[in-house]
This record gives C-alpha cells, sequence and structure tokens, in this order.
C-alpha cells in the first residue's frame, strides 16, 4: 500500500551513505556480509542505497561485522533513529509521488534551494486557490480528497520559508509563469500579490526571466538544487517532467545544474526589475477581475 513505503529522508540516505563506507572500511562484499551474517545481498542493496530502513537487529549485526568502533556505533544507531521519524511528507504519502515525498522531506531540511521554473509559480510561493487550480488541470482525475491533499501539502510546505532558521530561496522564473491566467483574473490577481510580497523577504531573491531573453538553457524543464548545512549531505536536485519526476546526485550532474542556473539568473531581470514586472501584472490582473 502506498501508506506502508519507506519514503526517503535525510537520515535515511546519511545512515545508508555511512554503512556503505562502514562495509567498505572492513574490505566486505555483499555478497561476503551475506554469508557470514545470512542478510539477504537484495536486502543489503536496498540498505546502502536508502530503498529501505534497517531493522535495529539487523543493524546491529552488521555493526558487529564490521568491527565498528563505539564512537561510530553510537552515529549509526542515532542515524537509524532519525531515519525512523516521519519526515514531513507523512501525512500526505498517500496522494503523492515516491519521488515527490522525498523531495518534501529534503526540502524541509535543507539550507537553501535554487529554483528554476519554466511554467507555473514554484509551490513554496502559491496560494491555495492557485495550487487547487494547477493541481486540478495537470491531474483531472484526481478524485477530491486527493486534490485538496495535495493542495494542503503544498502549503504546509512553504512553512521552510518562515522558520526560526529559514529556508534561503532563489528562484528563478520565466515570464510565462507570471503571464498565464492560471484559474482565472481573480485568482491569478491573488496569486502575483503574494508573489510580490514574498520578494520582500529576506531569504527570497526572485528573478523573472523576460520573454526577450530568448533561447536558455532551461527551456528542457524546471529544476531545484538543495544544499544542506549538514556537511555529510551531499547537494540534491530535484527534476520536474512530465514522464515523471526524479532526484538526482552525483558531483558532475550537480554541478551542471549549477552551471545552468548561474547562466539562468544571469540572463534573467534584477530582482528590483522583477518586482516592478510581477507588480504590472498584478495589476494587469486585477483590472480583468
Amino acid at each position: 500500500m502506498a501508506g506502508k513505503r519507506t519514503v526517503l529522508t535525510a537520515g535515511l540516505r546519511r545512515l545508508s551513505v555511512l554503512l556503505l563506507e562502514m562495509r567498505d572500511d572492513a574490505g566486505l562484499s555483499k555478497e561476503d556480509v551475506s554469508a557470514r551474517t545470512g542478510i539477504n545481498v537484495t536486502t543489503l542493496y536496498r540498505i546502502e542505497t536508502a530503498q529501505a530502513r534497517p531493522q535495529r537487529r539487523t543493524l546491529m549485526t552488521m555493526l558487529d561485522l564490521y568491527g565498528v568502533e563505539e564512537v561510530r556505533r553510537d552515529e549509526a544507531l542515532e542515524l537509524l533513529s532519525d531515519a525512523q521519524k516521519p519526515g514531513m511528507s507523512r501525512p500526505y504519502e498517500a496522494s503523492l509521488s515516491e519521488v515527490y515525498a522525498a523531495y518534501i522531506n529534503f526540502e524541509s531540511v535543507a539550507l537553501s534551494a535554487r529554483h528554476y521554473q519554466t511554467s507555473f509559480i514554484p509551490g513554496l510561493l502559491q496560494t491555495e486557490q492557485y495550487a487547487m487550480a494547477v493541481i486540478d488541470t495537470c491531474m483531472p482525475k484526481l478524485e477530491a480528497s486527493d486534490l485538496e491533499r495535495r493542495a494542503r501539502a503544498r502549503m504546509d510546505r512553504a512553512a521552510v520559508l518562515a522558520k526560526d532558521e529559514p529556508l534561503e530561496l532563489w528562484v528563478v522564473l520565466d515570464e510565462a509563469a507570471i503571464r498565464r491566467m492560471v484559474g482565472g483574473p481573480e485568482v491569478m490577481s491573488g496569486q502575483l500579490r503574494r508573489l510580490g510580497e514574498a520578494t520582500k523577504r529576506k531569504n527570497v531573491i526572485l528573478q523573472i526571466l523576460p520573454f526577450d531573453a530568448g533561447a536558455h538553457p532551461g527551456m528542457a524543464g524546471s529544476f531545484t538544487i538543495l544544499d544542506f548545512p549538514d556537511p555529510t549531505d551531499p547537494e540534491l536536485v530535484y527534476v520536474e517532467g512530465i514522464s515523471g519526476d526524479a532526484l538526482v546526485e552525483g558531483h558532475t550532474e550537480i554541478r551542471r545544474f549549477g552551471v545552468m542556473f548561474d547562466q539562468l539568473r544571469a540572463m534573467a531581470l534584477s530582482p528590483r526589475d522583477s518586482a516592478v514586472v510581477i507588480a504590472e501584472a498584478a495589476a494587469a490582473a486585477e483590472a480583468m477581475a
């Protein structure tokens, strides 16, 4: 069942990386570990790739075999405890894809997010009415209850911008997103007012990529680069697409998206000029409402 899934969290990812390092340090293959502990090779693979959370007795067996010193053993047990805590996505997981649920969990603990969006107002900055209109249009066969849960998840995500140590959000937004009349003039008017208010936040930088910028590297689709406060958590990229979303890791891929974002923000209007364009779009929508 969807609610029974092991959805990826930062704690689970840290634990999987640590266990892989411990096995490598012990000079053991997955087959060696399986032969000496009885733990299935497939199970080991799933644990080391953060697709499954180990039971405590399984973890203790692995730590005993690896000859782990007390400090690292305590670290692994603490990470298991963290991995057992539900992520921010937990109340909504039955209505969300596994990748999107995992992304919400990572976003909730991230230090910063660099986000390029080609079609919509970014989820963290959406009003509930706009979110409902977007979700209903993109997923027309969705049950009303699932529609409401998805919209509520999107609203709850925005808490990361107002917590004690808020997420640092840098958005490059294609001009099409503020010109497209999603949900009608009244909904769009409210949404653009919300967007204008967001530009006044100290932890939000918003730039509009104007139509006259021409061709640009973000035309292939939207993406978000997440950075984390814990140095053991590598950067992560969330890529949105019609065929499905994906979480991307790896230095080469992360660097590629970082270069793309730098190019996009260089081509976009300044934050000050972007705020003016948003205000003009809001006024136009209000006049139509």
